[in-house]
């Protein structure tokens, strides 16, 4: 009877190992699954996070092209009125010299 007991008590003993180890076997893949997962989406927002920081380069890069077109263009008539403004003072100056000679 001692013996029917004791393997009992072992049989049990094994059993619980058996489930305990089929279970911590089953955890350790849940864990790799969430794992797995956790990883692709840290994965997904870098990729994220990349093409973002590409359109605000881009962007930037654009609002900076329009900035110097605009400065260009500023440059560029100011340039014209000031030939303009010459040009008038040159005639000014031609036609008092003009009539500074008709006076002499």
């Amino acid at each position: 009877m001692k013996k029917v007991l004791i393997t009992a008590i072992a049989l049990t003993l094994s059993m619980s190992v058996m489930t305990s180890c089929r279970d911590t076997k089953d955890k350790a893949e849940e864990a790799t699954e969430n794992a797995a997962d956790v990883m692709e989406e840290a994965g997904e927002d870098l990729e994220d996070a990349a093409e973002d920081a590409a359109d605000a380069m881009e962007e930037a890069g654009e609002e900076a092209k329009e900035m110097g077109e605009k400065a260009m263009d500023s440059i560029k008539k100011a340039g014209e009125e000031t030939m303009d403004a010459a040009k008038e003072a040159g005639e000014d100056m031609k036609e008092a010299a003009k009539k500074a000679v008709d006076s002499i």
